[in-house]
């Protein structure tokens, strides 16, 4: 009887955990057998184990192995033990030297040759086992450049099971540094490109300043669509905590491209407007995997054409808009995922859909219907609804808006005043502060309040839209420089969402 143990790390949603993985192997009749709640894809590891050992120049046992992961309660998924399950089999059967891997986290997909194969979610594992003082790490050689953001730990990168042999046993020094990668061309459209719709741009600021949700409605070719994708163009940089966070979550999915391992720009994601309930909350067998809602963390989620949308999906929405995070339930457990985004719905205001609201064919009935997929508890979540018209012709012809970078420095200063405002809290925009808080430690002077008393009473607006008025209010402030909103900042956030964007 014989054991080995090695290290690798795993993930149950977005909750990495580090797996120990101890291989023995014992008299009995010869076979291979993985125990600890293991998926498809992890207990089909023994076809992929047991020839990539051997075609790597070591002997597999003819005894019985069995390989225990643990903690066994926790699922684990996908192919990222092979790695870890093979250097363990080889200590057992004391072909190398176990003097590193004792602090050494395996991270890795084993092909029948021995070639060490990506795998997802490294950037997240990675900053677990840094967590739990591991002291190196060996991955392979196409996660290096994601592998290499995380710091104060060592980072080996292998492309097969060979060279991870070699280097256990101190004959082969493996390359530590991250790969080189050219810079992905991350541009954005310009805001200079939209011509008219001051009141939009206009709208797209405060938007882009308080993290606010924006529904902009008129009819097709006005320019909803450009100016919605050119929002990521005004938004601030990301923080480095949140760089990493949102890494972490496209590295889980798999969407994080080679070229570009850390994200620092705000993602923008934009499901068509068939997306089901699944693909855009998360999903999946066994954990449930992230979803459009959790790929747009800490950026923007566009739905254009959102009245086309199942009134399904768009209510599933509201808690992720409301908490900031996502908790998908499934067989294996409860998925919980970060969402903290900023939500730009985009509609036709009828089915028709003429250039002039004149030519509209639909009826009164038809209209509202419409637009009735959007719920009242949806749209008592966001802050500023816009009507669009079509701009003239001079303005086509003559007109230059802005352009992108003008608007960022200002959204910029505004976003720079709420962080040092709420920075004690946590909070890192306005649009994240609860309303108990503006209510009470930031209660605004009895003046500022009157357009909210007068609202409320006249049934205007609900006790959750008199809050997010409230938010919109301290963004407005931020954007003029003051310190705190007066009168005419909250009567203007309230005009915001009464503006008729729903017809």
């Amino acid at each position: 009887m014989a054991l080995g143990k090695a290290f690798a790390a795993g993930l149950n949603a977005f909750t990495p955990k580090v797996v120990e993985v101890a291989a023995n192997t014992s008299s009995g009749n010869p076979g291979f057998a993985i125990t600890g709640l293991a998926d498809t894809a992890l207990r089909e590891a023994r076809d992929r184990v047991r020839p990539a050992i051997v075609n790597s120049g070591k002997k597999f046992p003819e005894l019985k192995v069995v390989v225990a992961l643990a903690p066994a309660n926790m699922p684990k998924t996908g192919p990222g033990y092979d790695l870890a399950m093979a250097v363990a089999i080889i200590l057992a059967n004391k072909e190398v030297s176990g003097e590193k891997a004792a602090t050494t986290v395996f991270l890795g997909e084993l092909g029948l040759d021995g070639a060490i194969r990506p795998v997802r979610g490294v950037l997240p594992c990675l900053l677990e086992a840094r967590r739990a003082g591991f002291a190196r790490a060996v991955v392979p050689t196409g996660n290096a450049a994601e592998a290499g953001l995380v710091s104060d730990i060592e980072i080996n990168a292998a492309d097969t099971l060979d060279q991870v042999c070699r280097w256990l046993d101190g004959d082969l020094a493996l390359d530590s540094a991250p790969a080189q990668v050219e810079d992905a061309d991350q541009s954005v459209p310009d805001l200079a490109d939209v011509v008219g719709q001051a009141p939009a741009r206009r709208a797209l600021e405060i938007a882009a300043a308080g993290m606010h949700h924006v529904l902009m409605t008129g009819p097709p070719g006005i320019g909803k669509t450009m100016l919605a994708r050119r929002l990521p163009g005004i938004l601030p940089s990301l923080a480095g905590e949140e760089s990493l966070e949102v890494t972490a979550i496209h590295s889980i999915a798999g969407t994080l491209p080679r070229s570009r391992p850390l994200i620092v720009e705000p993602p923008f994601i934009a499901p068509h407007h068939s997306v089901s309930v699944t693909a855009l909350l998360g999903g999946g067998t066994g954990i449930a995997g992230p979803g459009a809602v959790s790929l747009a963390h800490r950026g923007v989620l566009f739905l254009d054409e959102c009245a086309e949308m199942g009134a399904k999906a768009l209510d599933a929405l509201r808690q992720p808009l409301e908490e900031g995070e996502v908790r998908v339930s499934r067989r294996d457990g409860v998925a919980t995922y970060p969402a903290r985004i900023q939500l730009v719905l985009a509609a036709n205001p009828c089915p028709c859909a003429p250039a002039h609201d004149v030519d509209c064919v639909c009826s009164v009935v038809a209209r509202r219907r419409y637009l009735g997929r959007l719920s009242g508890p949806l749209m008592d979540r966001i802050d500023i609804r816009v009507r669009m018209n079509p701009p003239g012709n001079t303005a086509l012809l003559t007109e230059s808006g802005e352009s992108s970078a003008a608007v960022r420095g200002r959204v910029v200063a505004a976003r720079s005043a709420a962080v040092d405002r709420w920075s004690g809290h946590g909070w890192r925009s306005n649009a994240e502060v609860p309303g108990t808080v503006l209510r009470g430690e930031f209660r605004l002077a009895p003046a500022a309040m009157r357009p909210v008393e007068l609202f409320l009473r006249d049934g205007r607006v609900t006790a959750r839209g008199a809050d997010r008025a409230l938010r919109l209010s301290w963004t407005l402030a931020d954007l003029r420089g003051a310190e705190l909103p007066v009168e005419d900042d909250v009567a203007q956030a309230l005009l915001f969402r009464d503006r008729g964007g729903v017809a």
